[in-house]
């Protein structure tokens, strides 16, 4: 997502340089789970508010920071933003599927081909992944290890 970042126009670069953005378990899988189990794991692992443009603490670069756990934008609601009405929703909500939509290309993927004994290992801060359903019929068995991170910023 540096790349993503690096490429985005100059003109959304600096729009989207001060907003945050909210991140939800329930819009993405969670929004399956069982309403019980869900308002619990909510309450776990409360809604998170990041910078939709960080930076990855080792190598200063800047990344673009949203994907599909991405419900809204907490501060893109200003009066240079909103005229009147409702129109404040459609470009929120616009601008946001368009930074969402940048991990779709294919110039910013890496496709991984699973063999035996395979490991792979990305970098949450700055990667986005996801499992294609590509192995049937073979038996796909992960582990998943997760580090606590610093505060994005």
């Amino acid at each position: 997502m540096v790349v993503a970042w690096q490429n985005l126009p100059e003109e959304i670069k600096q729009k989207i340089a001060s907003l945050r953005a909210y991140h939800s378990l329930e819009s993405s899988f969670g929004a399956a789970i069982p309403i019980e189990k869900r308002l619990a794991l909510k309450a776990q692992f409360p809604d998170a508010e990041h910078p939709v443009v960080r930076t990855h603490p080792e190598t200063d670069e800047k990344i673009l920071f949203v994907n599909a756990f991405t419900t809204h934008f907490s501060n893109y609601h200003t009066p240079e933003h909103v005229r009147y009405g409702q129109d404040y929703n459609m470009g929120g909500s616009d601008l946001l599927r368009y930074l969402i939509s940048q991990a779709y290309l294919p110039e910013y993927q890496v496709r991984w081909r699973w063999q035996s004994d395979s490991i792979a290992i990305w970098d949450n801060r700055s990667t986005q992944h996801y499992a294609a359903m590509d192995y049937p019929p073979s038996h796909r068995k992960m582990e998943r290890a997760g580090i606590m991170g610093d505060r994005p910023f």
